[in-house]
């Protein structure tokens, strides 16, 4: 089997326990390579390296000028080495080629756009009320950055974090999910040898016990960035806080897909479908309760049945698969297990509701795209993340309905609103208490818009120009010119 070390201090690092573990395709449901197991030292070499860099390294000395060109450099890098980077993505977490060579092709986009903003980083001089002082803002990279990643979208997950921390000057330690590792080693591979200096980014590999701890509650760590589940986030947030740390989580979602009578139906049927069978209903964003208005129920669920009966599953290296297999067997599980709850629940299956056996899908972990109708908002199959092929109908009366339908869940992460009538559009967008709301689209991200969520969805936001400022210090200077001192008891 291929192994995979760790990546510290711009080389190849075995593990300090010389510990390693199997990672699974889950295509095949078998092991195709070994990954390091790190501890709590190799997180603190790691973290030591990173801080090394951002203060004596050579990183140190780069001006804004050199980090944008060099951020472009990057950028370049993954545009040319995009489709063995996605390959890796497919072989460790098994989702579509054809979604992970989108996702990795795009990637470039953010280290052009934020090598873009390294040199535009400025303060500004203060006026100020008081005369003989003169006083200007600048603006530091924050230090060490601690990134945590999922194992559903690997490299899109630590670039929205990565790209903005390297622009801002910061320097990184990446600890990604021990189900998808390669690509992340990969990576900060391909970057050093394209010039990135030594320990500018690290990646850890290991569990989140002992490793992602060690991260989090490492003294010269000064930002935590993570995407992942709530509870997992939760914890963190609660960790960092006791370290006075900066904290950015992007956490889970139960989204609605909110469809009115007067949509386009054809457009409505295929964002649906596409909101949570696309990536085998694995993202955080997955519109995974759709709310349908009365009227139109049971045309319009017939037809996102017929629509997602006919998706092909199997491998998912090939052209013409649809919906590939659950990444993890403990996700597995999971999302069978919910299944299994909805029926107790008294939902009712109108479409799967069980494990995949077709021939196609071989040995893998596969779930039947699943659609659950006579559900209440308030089971737990309507209330809680799947994360998986899972979809619930819930019907509304009038736009009130599904405003409260829409917002009565702990979850705000993202929604969708499907209709026809633009003042309806702008209310619902005004209305729903989410990160972001898609009008008669679904699944649209981009470098340039600020991505995140409300309530139990996460803190922060990732993308965008804003994103940049959560890598930067605020320091203020004062000069005195020519004011006296004055009575040194006395604040001036």
């Amino acid at each position: 089997m291929q192994r995979y070390p760790m990546f510290i201090d711009g080389s190849d690092h075995a593990p300090h326990a010389d510990a390693w573990f199997p990672t699974d395709n889950p295509y095949l449901g078998q092991p195709w390579a070994e990954v390091a197991r790190g501890d709590a030292d190799d997180v603190d070499l790691a973290v030591r390296a990173a801080d090394r860099a951002g203060t004596t390294g050579p990183w140190a000395e780069f001006t804004a000028a050199e980090r944008g060109a060099l951020l472009r450099r990057l950028g370049d890098v993954v545009a040319e080495h995009a489709t063995e980077l996605a390959e890796l993505e497919v072989r460790d977490n098994g989702k579509l080629f054809a979604e992970m060579h989108a996702q990795v092709s795009y990637l470039p986009q953010w280290f052009y756009y934020y090598g873009g903003l390294a040199d535009k980083i400025q303060g500004a001089v203060l006026p100020l009320d008081k005369k003989g002082y003169f006083s200007y803002t600048r603006k530091e990279p924050i230090g060490v950055v601690g990134i945590i990643t999922p194992w559903n979208s690997p490299l899109m997950l630590l670039i929205w974090k990565l790209a903005p921390a390297l622009a801002a000057g910061c320097t990184v330690v990446a600890k990604p999910s021990e189900y998808t590792c390669a690509s992340t080693i990969e990576l900060a591979r391909l970057f050093h040898a394209a010039g990135l200096p030594d320990g500018v980014f690290n990646v850890v590999t290991g569990f989140g016990d002992p490793v992602g701890a060690a991260l989090v509650s490492h003294p010269l760590v000064r930002r935590i960035g993570f995407t992942g589940s709530d509870g997992t986030g939760r914890a963190i947030g609660a960790a960092a806080a006791r370290e006075l740390k900066h904290v950015g989580l992007e956490l889970g979602g139960k989204s609605p897909n909110i469809v009115f009578a007067d949509a386009d139906l054809d457009a409505a049927v295929n964002g649906v479908v596409s909101g949570i069978f696309a990536a085998t209903g694995q993202t955080c964003l997955a519109g995974s309760r759709l709310l349908v208005q009365q009227e139109i129920h049971d045309e319009f669920v017939s037809r996102v049945v017929d629509l997602a009966r006919s998706a092909r599953m199997g491998d998912p290296m090939d052209a013409h698969t649809q919906v590939g297999p659950v990444t993890t067997p403990p996700q597995y599980r999971k999302v069978l297990d919910y299944i299994e709850i909805a029926t107790k629940e008294g939902a009712t299956a109108a479409l799967g509701g069980a494990a995949a056996t077709r021939p196609e899908c071989g040995t893998g972990w596969f779930v039947e795209p699943t659609i659950f109708t006579g559900v209440e908002n308030s089971m737990r199959i309507a209330q809680e993340e799947v994360f998986g092929p899972v979809l619930v109908v819930i019907p509304f009366r009038d736009e009130a309905e599904a405003i409260t339908l829409a917002n009565d869940i702990r979850f705000g992460l993202a929604a969708g609103v499907w209709t026809q009538n633009l003042p309806r559009a702008f209310r619902m967008a005004d209305r729903i208490r989410s990160g972001t709301v898609w009008v008669n689209t679904y699944r649209a991200v981009s470098y340039m818009a600020p991505f995140g969520g409300y309530k139990d969805s996460g803190l922060g936001r990732e993308n965008g120009m804003e994103a940049i400022n959560d890598y930067l210090e605020t320091k203020t200077v004062w000069i005195n010119t020519d004011a006296p001192v004055g009575n040194p008891f006395v604040i001036r």
